[in-house]
């Protein structure tokens, strides 16, 4: 079981490393696209839709990578007061009734919208240029699923947490 949920971190820190280099894409693209359009007055037509596909990607890469490290936002209030076998408790509840439920549903929706974008090779319209948007959507629903699995193994480890009272790695 160690070594699954060590690959299921192994992949989680490379899609932060995918986002990290998204990043820096979308920077340059951002620069590139000022630059074109205040110093040269030859605003581009692709960089805004690269820019919504990168911005995109970034947070889609990133889900895995941030549950990971169980750095996503909540209302901590009392959480941070908690023991860590009350913290799994409260992961826990939250998991099985709140996070998984909700992440099915968009998992398989986000799998739904991939697939249909790849069959009717769905373009996006925001501008003249209609890039394609399965590779966006296809980013998306693995970023989704990723997630999904990433938390999983967040849940065994909280399991783990409470029966044995001590953390699984």
């Amino acid at each position: 079981m160690k070594k699954v949920f060590k690959s299921v971190d192994n992949t989680s820190e490379w899609f932060g490393i995918i986002a990290r280099v998204f990043t820096v894409a979308l920077i340059l693209v951002m620069v590139t696209e000022v630059t074109m359009r205040y110093a040269f007055n030859r605003p581009t037509m692709w960089a805004y839709e690269t820019s919504i596909m990168l911005g995109c990607a970034i947070y889609a890469m990133g889900f895995a990578y941030v549950e990971r490290y169980n750095a996503h936002v909540r209302v901590d209030v009392f959480y941070t007061k908690l023991s860590p076998r009350g913290k799994a408790i409260i992961d826990v509840i939250g998991g099985l009734f709140v996070f998984l439920p909700l992440l099915a549903v968009v998992v398989y929706t986000s799998w739904q919208w991939m697939i249909k974008a790849w069959i009717i090779k769905e373009k996006m319209f925001e501008t003249y240029w209609f890039p394609p948007a399965y590779p966006l959507r296809t980013a998306v629903a693995i970023g989704f699923a990723m997630l999904a699995v990433q938390g999983l193994v967040r849940l065994c480890r909280n399991f783990y947490l409470l029966i044995r009272n001590k953390n699984y790695d």
